[in-house]
């Protein structure tokens, strides 16, 4: 199906331009969300028409996106989950728990402007695209801890996914004999 873009779509095209999409695209996402039109004339003279309105619109939302990006742009936010001694999360922090968190921190933004292909899924500071605009990206960091203070160790560059972070004990220095006394009297021998 061919479509004219009313604005810029990332990896298709620019703002006026007349693409041709998969009709269920065109259907299901560019036609709905009104980021395009059908490609017919009259559209085309729709198009002409409303052109100098649409840049406008264009350019505020972009001068919006950027001043927020300058706010956003490297700051880290504290996600506090339960968390296994290894570091791997009970459940998973996903675009709406990022949503979420930024909401607390006053910031509006969109569970489809957050791009995170999987979920997280273990403890650690982890990059996190959010794009504002067509033509606007930033990226944040998520500290995925299970406390605040962990958090602010793991922001110092420790590693929380051992037994000795956590604890402060150390794993490898650890024997049998100092949780069992061989000495002691077999308690269930059959004598």
């Amino acid at each position: 199906m061919q479509v004219i873009l009313l604005e810029r779509v990332p990896k298709l095209g620019q703002m006026g331009e007349t693409v041709k999409v998969r009709d269920g695209f065109a259907r299901n996402y560019l036609l709905p969300l009104g980021k395009a039109l059908r490609s017919n004339e009259a559209n085309k003279k729709r198009f002409e028409s409303e052109r100098a309105t649409l840049e406008a619109r264009n350019l505020e939302r972009k001068g919006e996106a950027l001043k927020v990006a300058e706010v956003l742009d490297g700051k880290s936010f504290i996600v506090v989950r339960a968390a296994g001694e290894t570091g791997q999360l009970y459940g998973s922090v996903a675009a709406r728990d990022i949503v979420e968190v930024l909401a607390a921190e006053g910031f509006n933004i969109g569970r489809n402007q957050v791009d995170l292909n999987t979920p997280i899924k273990e403890i650690g500071l982890h990059k996190v695209s959010l794009h504002l605009h067509s033509e606007v990206e930033v990226s944040v960091e998520m500290n995925v801890a299970r406390s605040a203070e962990e958090a602010s160790r793991q922001s110092q560059g420790e590693s929380l996914t051992s037994a000795d972070a956590i604890y402060g004990v150390d794993e490898d220095a650890l024997r049998p004999e100092d949780f069992f006394d061989p000495e002691a009297d077999g308690v269930g021998d059959d004598e």
